[in-house]
């Protein structure tokens, strides 16, 4: 009876035991069919102008390639590192299990460790990533199913496509390009000896942060390879000799962010997300590539410049207890850091003196002078929000050793690297490129870092325009029927305010040109003869005008608008400008050119479409005193192209926003710069000396110096006016200048009211007799 009560225990305790194990271990695992009939998402792909693929939308992240495509000698790198008896086991590897356990009591925690790369796979495919027993149970049982039915070739194609690599690459074609800039299949033994490297701990191993030690980790895998017999002596020596050359790592992590997010929103919205991630779009876009370099290189260093005006924030961190000397005795090669010139790279200041600084930089020696850091004198805190000046200076006073700061590096001299001291800026900004002829957005940087702040500045940020609305004003003024001679008094002016109050515009520096003419009025960028000119041509009219150049939403219904007062985005600014640099037609902004569905469809087509805003002849005047706003008004820091170039600079009350948009007769390019919660950019911070200086470095870049010249309508003549009066003269006249009429409009004679006075004198007389 007592057995049989037993036998009965111990049965309803096996199946007490069988249902936990099911329901806590077995129940909802995935079967190894789901795995065999996997099929990636075909993703959507966004190509460049000339055809180069630029980014692709996917949910699951990487690039799908098969086991023939990746080099022999990654796949042997990856297993000498990661499970040199790979092709030994079933699944699970007793030996390091056994090592793994021993690890697991003495730290008395779950560790990472013993795990094959079958289990790695079922870890990366159906399960978290949580360090408990059931998990690690539920992982060797699905190792073993997944031995079971795939063969090992299938298991490692799945690993090395879906393993993370760092830097956001997912498998091992994503990791090749973002790391090496070339397709896996290319990729050289060293190389392949990095990346399986990178396995282990991504985030630590990271060349990008530590270049040496992401070369002492190669090395150790070329000699794991030696000892699995996957090398021979021989080819590890002269591997680990090489050396690595590492793709420009800013640029290709974000250099194209801000584009395909706004690609990608317009898809989303017009196909869906389904489409976008799964359909196997083949997308066809506007952006040029050198383009779009330049933009983000321009920008960063602009805004980079306007920080520093404001002074030196400090270090960006500390390293209690650094060893220097085996610091200095493990540092690498100047060399590595080659093909990070432009980026800002993290440093450790090992030694200071008063005139340099002994550095580590992504694990190489550099050296820090003082002169590469002299406008860190001056002091900001951005609590207080002021600067200050420090009486005396050097490196001494300003670093300590363990101190960690932004650098860059200038030049590599002797095995030496040299590096200037940086900082990452507050200030934010934003640059947008089109063809006018066209509306073709060639470039789009949308602030300063796309990984650190996704909001695309140049899109989505709504600031007021300030002086760059001004032409509008002035382009309908002529289109009315006056002319760039025509005088316009820039005195004091007040106006009624709703509340009872008053309005008193006032110019930049506080001063009054008196009559003036519109040319020098909109040169000169003065405020009140603009306020004056918008109340003569009327508001009604202006507000009209407007929304013909493309400005939406809510347009102040009075005179401040002359002055900018609207909110616009950096785009739809642009965009306006289009206007004037294409004879008069506004275009709409084209991002993509065609959308080519799985099956080879066209599913989209867009050509340029513009509208008619004002003629030819008012579009090219206001483009010639636009080229004297860059020549010798407020935008001569936009000077310096060898092809003509036109532009208007625009700054808010308070130097709260800094705008420069220009264009040549083939680009039109705008800049604003800012903070994303508005605070100023400090008193004289205006768009000429804030916003053109970025321009010009963009365009000086991107233009060709055969461009040709802005085209003259037939009905544009050339008159030779008094510059003080704006009539007509005689060339040889004193104070005459040249000026362009439309035909109609041409200047009365300057001296035909005294004509006139002297022939109704000789009349008058002649009545009387």
């Amino acid at each position: 009876m007592k057995i049989r009560t037993v036998i009965k225990v111990l049965l309803v305790f096996f199946i007490l035991s069988a249902g936990a194990f099911y329901l806590f271990i077995l129940k909802d695992l995935p079967s190894v069919e789901q795995l065999k009939s996997y099929k990636p998402p075909v993703a959507t792909k966004v190509y460049a102008d000339d055809n180069v693929l630029i980014g692709e939308f996917k949910i699951e992240r990487g690039r799908y390639v098969s086991i023939k495509e990746i080099p022999q000698h990654l796949v042997y790198a990856v297993i000498a590192t990661e499970d040199s008896r790979f092709f030994e086991h079933r699944g699970l590897d007793y030996f390091a299990l056994l090592r793994a356990l021993g690890k697991d009591i003495i730290h008395r925690r779950f560790k990472e460790g013993g795990s094959t790369i079958t289990q790695q796979l079922a870890k990366i495919l159906y399960l978290s990533h949580e360090k408990t027993l059931r998990r690690k149970v539920r992982e060797a049982i699905l190792a073993i199913r997944i031995e079971r039915e795939l063969s090992k070739e299938e298991i490692l194609e799945l690993y090395l496509n879906r393993a993370y690599f760092g830097e956001g690459a997912y498998g091992v074609e994503m990791a090749s390009r973002v790391y090496f800039g070339k397709p896996v299949r290319k990729l050289d033994l060293t190389e392949a000896a990095m990346l399986a490297g990178l396995l282990k701990s991504p985030s630590y191993y990271s060349p990008y942060k530590d270049i040496k030690r992401a070369e002492d980790r190669m090395k150790i895998v070329l000699m794991r390879m030696e000892k699995e017999g996957f090398l021979r002596p021989s080819e590890r020596i002269e591997a680990a000799r090489k050396g690595l050359r590492l793709l420009n790592a800013g640029a290709m992590k974000e250099g194209y962010g801000y584009f395909l997010s706004y690609v990608r929103n317009y898809l989303e919205e017009e196909y869906g997300t389904e489409m976008v991630y799964k359909g196997g779009l083949h997308v066809y876009t506007t952006l040029r590539r050198w383009a779009q370099i330049q933009a983000r290189r321009a920008l960063r260093e602009g805004l980079e410049a306007v920080d520093k005006q404001r002074g030196w924030r400090g270090v960006v961190g500390h390293v209690e207890g650094l060893n220097v000397q085996k610091e200095l005795a493990s540092a690498a090669k100047a060399d590595v850091l080659a093909s990070l010139k432009g980026e800002l790279l993290r440093a450790t200041v090992l030694r200071v003196y008063r005139d340099r600084a002994i550095l580590k930089v992504n694990g190489a020696y550099a050296v820090l002078r003082l002169e590469d850091a002299l406008w860190a004198r001056k002091v900001f805190n951005p609590k207080k929000n002021t600067s200050h000046y420090r009486k005396r200076f050097s490196l001494k006073e300003l670093l300590s050793a363990g101190d960690m700061i932004l650098v860059k590096l200038i030049k590599i001299k002797d095995g030496i690297a040299y590096v200037s001291l940086e900082q990452e800026p507050l200030v934010q900004g934003a640059l947008i490129a089109v063809q006018p002829e066209t509306g073709y957005i060639e470039a789009m940087a949308g602030g300063y870092d796309f990984r650190k702040s996704q909001f695309n500045r140049a899109v989505n940020a709504r600031r007021q325009a300030g002086s760059a609305f001004k032409p509008i004003v002035y382009a309908l003024a002529l289109q009315q029927g006056m002319t760039p001679a025509t005088i316009i008094d820039d005195e004091p002016v007040s106006y009624p305010t709703g509340d009872g109050g008053q309005w008193t515009p006032v110019n930049y520096d506080r001063k009054y040109a008196g009559p003036v003419r519109l040319r020098e009025a909109l040169v000169r960028s003065l405020n009140v003869a603009t306020v004056r000119l918008a109340e003569s041509i009327g508001v009604e009219d202006l507000v009209s005008f407007a929304k013909d150049c493309g400005f939406k939403g809510d347009i102040p219904y009075d005179l401040s608008l002359s002055l900018g007062s609207l909110t616009v985005s950096p785009l739809q600014l642009t965009m306006c400008y289009t206007v004037f640099a294409n004879r008069g037609v506004r275009m709409n902004p084209i991002a993509i050119k065609q959308v080519v569905s799985s099956d080879g469809r066209v599913l989209e087509f867009n050509i340029p479409e513009g509208q008619v805003v004002t003629s030819p002849e008012v579009a090219y005047i206001i483009t010639s005193i636009l080229q004297d706003v860059i020549q010798r008004g407020t935008g001569r820091r936009a000077a310096g192209l060898k092809v003509p170039s036109a532009g208007k600079t625009g700054t808010t009350d308070n130097f709260m926003d800094a705008w420069f948009v220009g264009y040549t007769p083939e680009l039109l390019a705008g800049v604003w710069v800012g903070y994303d919660d508005p605070v100023s950019l400090g008193e004289g911070m205006s768009g000429g000396r804030v916003a053109a200086p970025i321009w010009l470095n963009f365009m000086r870049a991107v233009t060709r110096n055969d461009s040709g010249d802005f085209i003259k309508p037939d009905n544009v003549v050339k008159y030779y006016i008094d510059k003080e009066t704006g009539l007509q003269v005689l060339k040889e006249s004193k104070d005459a200048i040249e000026e362009y009429f439309i035909k109609g409009t041409e200047p009365e004679w300057k001296y035909m009211n005294r004509l006139r006075r002297l022939l109704r004198g000789l009349f008058g007389r002649t009545d009387r007799r």
